[in-house]
Parts: C-alpha cells; sequence; structure tokens
C-alpha cells in the first residue's frame, strides 16, 4: 500500500492512472468493518482503491468533539495494508484548507432538516470537503454507507448538481451482532451504555410510531433529537451520555 500525503505528489500520481477505473473511500479513520465493507466493494467495482483519512475539522460543531474523535492511523493503516488497499491519502488541514475555508460548499434546502438543524454548518463542512477530495482523486466511484443517509442523499445531489463525473455509491449499513451500526464513535461507549445503546436500532425496528419510539428512548435515559420517516426511511439521532448516535432503517 502507498501513503500519500503531500497533494503535489497525488496529482502527479493520479497522471500515470488516467487508464485505471478508481474507487475512493472517504473516512475519518477509526476505522471498522464498516469501511472495510466499502473497500471491498470499491475493490471488486474497479482496478485500482484509494482510501482517505481526515478528520475534517469543518463538520464537526464542537471543538471539544473535534479534539476528541478517535485517532487510530497505526492500527487503520494495518488494517487496510491487510485489505490490499493501492493508496492510502493522508493529507493534513492545511493542504486542504489553504484559503481558511473561505470559500464553501452550500446546499439550501435538504441540508437544513435533521441533522442539518441539529448540526448546523455541518453539512457545509461535509460537502466542502468531499467535493475537495473528489476533484483530487477523480475516482470512477466513490462509495458511502447508508448509516449517514441524509449525507449520502446530499452527496449524491452535490454530484449531480454540479455535473461530477463520479458515480456515487451507497453501501447498507454493516452492524455489530447485537443490532448497533457501526460507528467510530461507537469506540467511547464503556460497557454499560454499548449495552443501553442497543434499544436504538431495536425500538427503530419495531412497529411503533415514532412519538412513541421517542418516548421510549427517553424513559430509558437517552436524550432525543429526532426520530423521524422521511425517504421510505425511518431516521434517528439520539445522545447517550456525551455519546451521539446515529441510525436509519428501512420501512
Amino acid at each position: 500500500m502507498n501513503i500519500v500525503t503531500n497533494i503535489n505528489e497525488w496529482l502527479l500520481i493520479r497522471k500515470q492512472l488516467s487508464d485505471k477505473t478508481i474507487g475512493f473511500v472517504p473516512t475519518m479513520g477509526n476505522l471498522h468493518a464498516g469501511h472495510l465493507s466499502l473497500c471491498e466493494r470499491s475493490q471488486s467495482e474497479n482496478e485500482i482503491t484509494i482510501v482517505s483519512i481526515f478528520v475534517n475539522p469543518t463538520q464537526f460543531n464542537e471543538s471539544k468533539d473535534f479534539s476528541s474523535y478517535p485517532r487510530t492511523f497505526d492500527h487503520d493503516a494495518q488494517l487496510l495494508a491487510s485489505q490490499q488497499i493501492d493508496f492510502l491519502f493522508l493529507p493534513d488541514i492545511q493542504a486542504m484548507y489553504p484559503d481558511n475555508y473561505k470559500i464553501q460548499l452550500t446546499e439550501t434546502e435538504l441540508s437544513l432538516e435533521l441533522e442539518g438543524a441539529y448540526r448546523p454548518g455541518h453539512f457545509n463542512g461535509m460537502l466542502t470537503v468531499v467535493l475537495k477530495l473528489l476533484m483530487l482523486m477523480r475516482p470512477s466511484r466513490a462509495y458511502f454507507g447508508e448509516k449517514d443517509y441524509q449525507q449520502l442523499l446530499l452527496v449524491k445531489k452535490m454530484a449531480e448538481a454540479l455535473f461530477l463525473s463520479t458515480e456515487i455509491i451507497g453501501c447498507q449499513t454493516i452492524r455489530a451482532e447485537d443490532g448497533l451500526a457501526l460507528s467510530s464513535r461507537n469506540s467511547r461507549l464503556n460497557q454499560s451504555q454499548r449495552q443501553k445503546a442497543t434499544h436504538f436500532p431495536m425500538l427503530l425496528k419495531s412497529k411503533q410510531a415514532t412519538i412513541e419510539i421517542a418516548n421510549q428512548l427517553e424513559t430509558l435515559g437517552f436524550i432525543v433529537d429526532y426520530i423521524a420517516e422521511k425517504w421510505q426511511r425511518r431516521l434517528g439521532a439520539v445522545w447517550l451520555d456525551d455519546v451521539r448516535l446515529i441510525d436509519n432503517v428501512v420501512i
């Protein structure tokens, strides 16, 4: 696996790959089986697979959340090498934001509800960095998990609106044996919190109304941001102490 940290170095490499089909998996690191499933899908559909690790500061609403986000580079690199990934792109903040984030990409409708309502500015940061990465990688296909379903819809909308040639592919949410959707934030849950967290996907999958689900979660000790039904999905975001969990299930 080739690790590239310099953008100019990457651009030279990219020229040499012009005749290859390229799959791209953007991540913020702290990799788990969900990320690896995206990699496997990419490897099955492309000649070259690239993974990026970049903890993007502009999509965090609080500096504390950004600083506490788990960073496990050595472990991540070992996982990707064992997966036989071709390239790991590892830029720094200054390289990705030479303009100090003065230029931002904004969507004015879908980004304002659900996650956007509770995390103002989050989707600006996400869309801006994803566009930058897609422009740098110029992949044939890019892979995103369906756990962040609103994010997936926005990336697809951006690619269509800006005439990007990359095909945006959503991949099924990977879950642990206890039903909890795999997430980098799960590593912050202690054993007791982890056991309680399993009620979240279980209730989302139930036949109860959204208000009933929200009431039960609050009774169990969760703080509920939203439980909503849109896009043929039931989506939710909750807090378990200081850890925020999101999930969605097909209705």
